[in-house]
């Protein structure tokens, strides 16, 4: 087995090992990517969700929830034409499984509506054919996502046409080509992972003070002295990050959520909202002190220390001039104009604290409660089948344009091969991260300003920093028994309300 293999078959367990002598570490632990699951050659997808415990804080064991591993899920490597996916839901609970990214019909998009019973199968055959980009899948369990996220179920897709080379971008999964899904989490005394939401912390959205980087905490990441690959994907549940080196280096954006920009640009800081990913080139060849990443978003937070390991050998020196894409659309005036206002009241009482255990079997919680979870674990577990009614979600302080979310209500429908300007602004004194399912579309403006870097390029997610005018492209169709959402990425906003459905037909 090479180097390469052992790196995409590890989960995060190998984060254990240590940094090697020469990578100018202390002894910390390696950052780990999560195992490497290549769907190209088969065209098949199997994923399980199923309950997991995780020692995140080297203390007390937490009961978490992951697909086909403890916590989150495999990479999974993705290119253009059929893939048949099936998803086995292991858990105590309904789940759904939505392609966050995945430009498919709705009834693959796997939106609230698409259900997995406990116990159940959902298979699906898709037809891919999308610009290469970093994607991701979590839950969209309505009233459950929040919790089913922040205990685990999440993963990412690289959608790759297999180019790197030839526009010359790192692409050794785990060595030069780095996979960073980042999220917030709060632990208790004993270092177990903790849900508990406040009716603040529905109405800001749940933030925590303590990073963890693939489902790791206090890890280093270990690359080579030259051109290193950074794939972020912001999968907290509310925090909006401003990353930065610690150095003052610059990070080189090279693709946003759909895919890559016409030429990179050159960042100090690299905003990201919930649900947005970046792909960016940092170099790593300098002399001097490693870099940490930091983010100054909220207060300054520490992210991710790194590490050179001179040893490796190094296969990109420079950044390219420019990357080969298809042009962005101009602007379209004659289009139809939607306006959407994301509007929060102030009476919630939100998910009630103590009421949001993570998703078990009952196999599970049986364990959990003799104490394999560590230090007794009988903190979770309390309550299988967790929808609204169950963690205490009002639904009716948290709408778009005046109306709650109904599953059983189409808020619009929209022609196929349509392209549509969608003004969006948020409320309540939150910035709202906004979300759309099955198009990409590109930012026009926000506040009447042209939009910053992490903001080019083709979009699925947004954060509303002002009014906000999109150009939305819809090319798949999407009926009525599986439409597509539109809604705030702020976990707690959505699962309260603040989403809406259409139809594309």
């Amino acid at each position: 087995m090479d180097r390469r293999q052992f790196l995409g078959t590890a989960t995060a367990a190998a984060g254990a090992a240590l940094i090697p002598s020469g990578a100018h570490g202390d002894g910390r632990r390696r950052l780990a990517m999560p195992p490497l699951r290549d769907t190209r050659a088969t065209g098949r997808l199997a994923l399980t969700a199923r309950p997991g415990t995780v020692r995140f804080l080297g203390r007390a064991g937490s009961v978490t929830a992951g697909f086909d591993q403890d916590y989150l899920g495999p990479t999974v490597v993705m290119r253009d034409g059929p893939l048949g996916v099936t998803v086995d839901n292991a858990l105590g609970e309904t789940l759904t499984v939505h392609w966050h990214g995945l430009l498919v019909p709705g009834e693959h998009d796997g939106g609230p509506h698409s259900a997995i019973a406990p116990g159940g199968r959902w298979t699906v055959d898709m037809h891919l054919a999308q610009r290469p980009a970093t994607v991701w899948y979590h839950s969209h369990t309505h009233g459950a996502t929040a919790r089913h996220v922040y205990f685990g179920l999440a993963g990412v897709i690289h959608q790759t046409d297999g180019r790197d080379d030839d526009r010359g971008l790192p692409n050794r999964y785990g060595i030069d080509d780095l996979t960073l899904v980042v999220q917030d989490r709060r632990f208790d005394a004993d270092g177990r992972l903790i849900y508990a939401p406040e009716p603040t912390d529905i109405l800001n959205g749940f933030e925590a003070g303590r990073v963890l980087v693939n489902g790791q905490a206090d890890a280093v990441a270990v690359v080579p002295p030259g051109i290193v690959r950074l794939r972020f994907v912001n999968g907290s549940n509310a925090r909006f990050y401003s990353l930065h080196f610690d150095d003052g280096r610059p990070m080189h954006l090279v693709a946003t959520d759909g895919g890559f920009l016409p030429r990179p640009r050159a960042l100090e800081f690299l905003r990201l909202a919930p649900g947005e990913r970046a792909e960016v080139l940092v170099d790593f060849a300098a002399g001097g002190p490693t870099p940490t990443l930091l983010s100054s978003r909220g207060g300054r937070m520490r992210v991710l220390p790194f590490a050179v390991d001179g040893r490796e050998p190094v296969r990109i020196v420079r950044v390219p001039d420019r990357l080969d894409v298809d042009p962005l659309p101009d602007d379209a005036p004659d289009a139809r104009l939607r306006r959407f206002s994301l509007t929060m009241g102030g009476g919630s009482s939100g998910q009630s604290r103590g009421t949001a255990p993570p998703p078990l079997s009952h196999a599970a919680q049986a364990h959990a409660h003799h104490g394999h979870a560590g230090h007794g674990g009988g903190t979770h577990g309390a309550i299988v089948g967790g929808g609204p009614e169950a963690i205490g979600t009002r639904m009716n302080d948290f709408a778009i344009n005046g109306r709650p979310h109904d599953m059983r209500r189409v808020d619009f429908e929209v022609p196929l091969g349509a392209t549509e300007r969608w003004i969006v602004t948020g409320g309540g004194g939150v910035e709202h991260p906004f979300h759309v399912h099955g198009v990409h579309f590109r930012v026009m403006r926000i506040g009447g300003i042209p939009p910053r870097a992490e903001e080019s390029g083709w979009k699925d997610t947004v954060g509303l920093a002002g009014e906000t005018e999109l150009l939305v492209r819809f090319d798949h169709r999407a009926g009525a028994d599986a439409p597509y959402m539109y809604h705030c990425h702020i976990l707690e906003h959505e699962d309260a309300g603040m989403m809406g459905q259409f139809t594309v037909v």
